[in-house]
C-alpha cells in the first residue's frame, strides 16, 4: 500500500457500503484519496465514513443514493465538489441463478438496470469533468461470468457481459481525453452479494452445481479492492480497455 499515491484526487466509488467497495473506498482513503462512498443504505455508507475516519488517512464523503436514478447519480457527481479523477462502479446484484427459461422479466430488467445501465450514466455523469482535466481512471466491477456462462444465472451474465462492451467501448473512445477504463474481473468473493445470489432454479443448479466444484477458494473483498486501486492509479497509466482477473486461476481452468 502507497500511502500517497491517490494524494490530492477525489474518487466516487459506488456500492461502497459493503464488500468489495467498501474494501476499495477504505484503501483508496488510506492511500491519500478523498472518497465520496454511495451506497442506497444509508446505515452502511455511515459505518464506511466511519471506518474511514478511525484510519485517519483520507477523507470520506458519504453520498446516500439509489444509482438507478438519473436524479440521484447527478447529486453523487455534483457530492464531488466539481473534481472526479476516479469512478470505481462496483455496485452489482445477483439474479438468482434462473436460467433463460425461467427468467422473468422484472428481474432481467433489474439485474441490467443495476449491473449494466447504471455504470453507463455514471460513467456518462464524470466524463465532462475528466474530460475538462484532461485525466481520470475508471475502474468497472465485471465478473467471472463475463467469461463463464456457467458461473451465474443469464441475467447477470448478460449483464457482466455488457459490462466488459462498456469498458472496451470507453477506453477506446475517450484515450486521446485521457482517460483510461479498465474492468476487474472476480470470481467468488465473500460479500452480502450472497443475499441475492441464493439459487432459486432447480434445473440451473443440476447443471451448475458440478462447474462450481472447481471454483477456486473465496477470495476477501481486500484482494479484490488491491487491483481495484492498482488500476485508477497513476502506476497503471499505461492500462486501459484491460480486464483484469482476479479469480484464483479459474479464468485458466
Amino acid at each position: 500500500m502507497d500511502a500517497g499515491r491517490f494524494a490530492g484526487l477525489t474518487a466516487i466509488v459506488t456500492g461502497a457500503g459493503s464488500g468489495i467497495g467498501r474494501a476499495t473506498a477504505l484503501r483508496l482513503a488510506a492511500e491519500g484519496a478523498r472518497v465520496v462512498a454511495c451506497d442506497l443504505m444509508p446505515e452502511r455508507v455511515a459505518e464506511t465514513i466511519a471506518l474511514i475516519a478511525a484510519e485517519g488517512a483520507g477523507v470520506g464523503v458519504g453520498a446516500v443514493g439509489d444509482i438507478t436514478d438519473q436524479q440521484h447519480i447527478d447529486a453523487i457527481v455534483a457530492d464531488a465538489g466539481g473534481r472526479v479523477d476516479v469512478l470505481v462502479n462496483c455496485a452489482g446484484i445477483m439474479d438468482g441463478f434462473l436460467p433463460v427459461g425461467e427468467l422473468d422479466d422484472a428481474t432481467w430488467e433489474r439485474v441490467l438496470d443495476v449491473n449494466l445501465t447504471s455504470p453507463m450514466r455514471t460513467t456518462r455523469a464524470v466524463l465532462p469533468l475528466m474530460t475538462a482535466a484532461g485525466a481520470g481512471a475508471i475502474v468497472n466491477v465485471a465478473s467471472a461470468a463475463a467469461q463463464h456462462g456457467g458461473a451465474s444465472g443469464t441475467a447477470y451474465a448478460a449483464s457482466k457481459h455488457g459490462v466488459i462492451g462498456l469498458t472496451r467501448s470507453t477506453a477506446v473512445l475517450y484515450r486521446a481525453a485521457g482517460i483510461r477504463c479498465n474492468a476487474v474481473l472476480p470470481g467468488a468473493v465473500a460479500t452480502n452479494i450472497g443475499a441475492t445470489a441464493a439459487p432459486k432454479s432447480d434445473y440451473a443448479m443440476s447443471v451448475l452445481g458440478p462447474l462450481m466444484a472447481i471454483i477456486p477458494p473465496v477470495a476477501q473483498p481486500e484482494e479484490l479492492a488491491a487491483a481495484i486501486c492498482w488500476l485508477a492509479s497513476p502506476d497503471a497509466r499505461n492500462v486501459t480497455g484491460a480486464l483484469l482477473s482476479s479469480d484464483g486461476g479459474w479464468s485458466a481452468i
